[in-house]
């Protein structure tokens, strides 16, 4: 078995990564692409790797020969790489296809080894290899009959994205038998290439072939293992947090992107908050129904917002204010605001970052449950010089909650003090407790000083929206608050998500109602692994603490490193203890972490029985 190695094309849309070097050439985490694919087919004993070389092509025979590979390296010269395509690369490099079984790379791979043998294990002699289609893909797809037939190779200019859910992706790793070269491979590409010139793509001869009545080429199926095509500078990114060098590093990058997690293959995000059971399919459809429409066109400014999420909530849209997220109003607020606030520790930390230290009064509840009421609010703050008190309810990480007739107590108190009441409802609407909001217009009126923030992205499970609200009995800070903001602070999706999200009312119920039924299960199987305490919440999340051992940051490395499962470690907001924050998601996703969990702590040692029932 021989390795074939792609390397001859310019690789442009790295821009000025490759204006100097060959795309293979590109470094990963401070590791070139070439060095790590020869090492790892250096490891497998192959007979030989011949590189197909073009652009910067002596550049990229130099250095390879600084490597003191072990087994015999051949290069093969595209003198016109810059005329041509793949196509034509393997066409020069044809003789030695023929000559045994070949591994087929291109040079733009990164992969884990898992990757590789999954092709040199499997023991059919020709094989494409596949992975399902995700949406950060791009380039030829395939789709698969039984016993991993090939019934048709797709170009991506022949993509349909309607069918994209029985697609797989070409990996561009392929095993080639000597038979399969000479009868099949060798033969068509020679003819293909005679017919259709020398800028075509290798994979089309591959779709030709597909349509014999004898399948001759079978695809291998991936299942999780690691890989990423670079192209781009965006790619080039993932892929440096994808392969870190160790978890500590990976899970350090993947934290710093603040999201974007649908880029990544698999990866069960348990950190960031969201409804997993809303919105319907039919809201969704309703979307699409008008995608070019909404793509197209401007948004309405800030009065129709204001009209909009007046009619969602009915209240005044003098009340209100419709936020790009729940961020940009807090960040807008907090900038107009004036004196001591009064935070509790630990909790959302946006509002804690807006405020200046030495403008800022913490309570920390003191027990391990982090759990507290509007009478020790009251208290505590009885006694502090604070002109604003923030309070979300329920609380993040911990998910305390307070039942409304105490908030109102705590209006009531906080508005005989001259003391601005913010009330971020976020998670509110997962409490038990129903009907449970602020935003009414009687409560608006007769509390000025009160303030309510609303993350649409958090409770209706539509964070690409970017959707927020805050309403205010303040008519006059409210309209200064508009003024502060751009006039389209939202797009039209967005807006028409507010236009039709009013019909949609029964089925938010129904998925609020399946989101505490589910949150029920999954405490009472987290507090059935030991080594863990779950803490009671009444939020769409479940704050736990590790009491066997094993640190939050270890546990979130581990968990991402081996299970592509990102959670929150707490590291930063709570001290003395390990705590993690999970999501509540649907019971698949739960069951997994659940899973996962009681084999870590079982092996760790952290006095794990690992009872729970899944």
């Amino acid at each position: 078995m021989q390795a074939i190695i792609l390397a001859a094309g310019m690789g442009r849309r790295l821009k000025e990564l490759t204006q100097e070097n060959t795309k293979c050439m590109v470094k990963v985490n401070g590791e070139m692409l070439i060095d790590r694919m020869l090492h790892q087919i250096e490891r497998k004993k192959l007979s030989r790797i011949v590189v197909v070389v073009g652009y910067q092509g002596q550049k990229l025979k130099d250095h390879i020969e600084t490597l003191n590979i072990s087994i015999p390296v051949i290069y093969v010269e595209n003198n016109i790489y810059d005329k041509t395509n793949n196509i034509y690369s393997l066409a020069l490099a044809r003789d030695w296809l023929l000559r045994e079984d070949t591994i087929l790379f291109e040079s733009d791979l990164i992969f884990e080894d898992a990757v590789l043998d999954a092709l040199l294990e499997d023991p059919r002699d020709t094989l494409t290899l596949v992975d399902r289609y995700e949406s950060w893909m791009d380039g030829t797809c395939v789709k698969l009959g039984a016993d991993d037939d090939i019934e048709e190779f797709i170009p991506g200019k022949k993509f349909n994205f309607r069918e994209r859910q029985s697609y797989y992706k070409t990996v561009n790793l392929y095993k080639f038998s000597k038979n399969f070269s000479e009868k099949y491979y060798v033969p068509f590409l020679e003819a293909y290439q005679k017919a259709l010139g020398e800028n075509e793509y290798y994979e089309q001869v591959l779709r030709v072939i597909a349509m014999l009545d004898e399948p001759v080429i079978k695809a291998k199926r991936l299942e999780g293992q690691r890989w990423y095509e670079i192209d781009n500078a965006q790619d080039l990114d993932i892929a440096e947090s994808m392969f870190a060098s160790d978890a500590g590093e990976k899970l350090k990058v993947m934290q710093g992107r603040y999201g974007g997690y649908w880029r990544y293959p698999r990866l069960l995000d348990f950190c960031y908050l969201v409804n997993p059971y809303y919105p319907p399919r039919k809201l969704m459809d309703e979307i699409k129904a008008s995608f070019s429409e909404l793509l197209t066109q401007y948004p309405s400014g800030m009065r129709i917002n204001s009209l909009l999420g007046s009619m969602n909530f009915d209240i005044h849209q003098e009340n209100i204010l419709v936020g790009n997220g729940a961020a940009e109003l807090i960040k807008a607020l907090m900038e107009n605001i004036k004196g001591v606030t009064g935070i509790v520790r630990p909790s959302f930390k946006e509002y804690e970052n807006r405020c200046r230290k030495e403008q800022t009064e913490f309570m920390m509840p003191g027990n391990r449950d982090f759990s507290y009421t509007s009478k020790d609010l009251e208290d505590y703050f009885a006694v502090k010089p604070v002109q604003n008190l923030i309070l979300i309810n329920p609380d993040n990480p911990s998910g305390n909650y307070i039942p409304k007739k105490d908030v109102m107590e705590l209006v009531k108190w906080t508005g005989g003090r001259n003391i601005r009441l913010i009330v971020d409802e976020s998670f509110a609407d997962f409490a038990e407790e129903q009907d449970n909001t602020l935003i009414e217009q009687g409560i608006l009126d007769a509390n000025r000083h009160l303030y309510v923030v609303k993350s649409i992205s958090k409770s209706y499970g539509v964070p690409g929206l970017r959707l927020g609200i805050l309403v205010s009995g303040d008519k006059i800070s409210v309209a200064e608050l508009k003024q502060s903001m751009p006039i389209w602070n939202i797009n039209s999706f967005a807006e028409f998500y507010m236009q039709i999200a009013e019909k949609y009312r029964r089925d938010y119920a129904v998925g609020l109602a399946k989101l505490r039924q589910e949150r029920t299960r999954f405490a009472e199987l987290l507090k059935a692994i030991d080594g863990i305490r779950v803490i009671p919440s009444q939020a769409n999340y479940i704050m736990v603490e590790l009491t066997g051992g094993m640190t939050a940051k270890g546990l979130t490395e581990l968990l991402l490193d081996k299970y592509n499962i990102l959670v929150k470690d707490l590291s930063d907001k709570v001290w003395g203890g390990e705590y993690l924050r999970i999501a509540v998601r649907n019971e698949e996703d739960n069951d997994r972490l659940l899973a996962a969990l009681c084999q870590e702590l079982i092996e760790t040692g952290g006095q794990g029985s690992g009872e729970a029932t899944l």
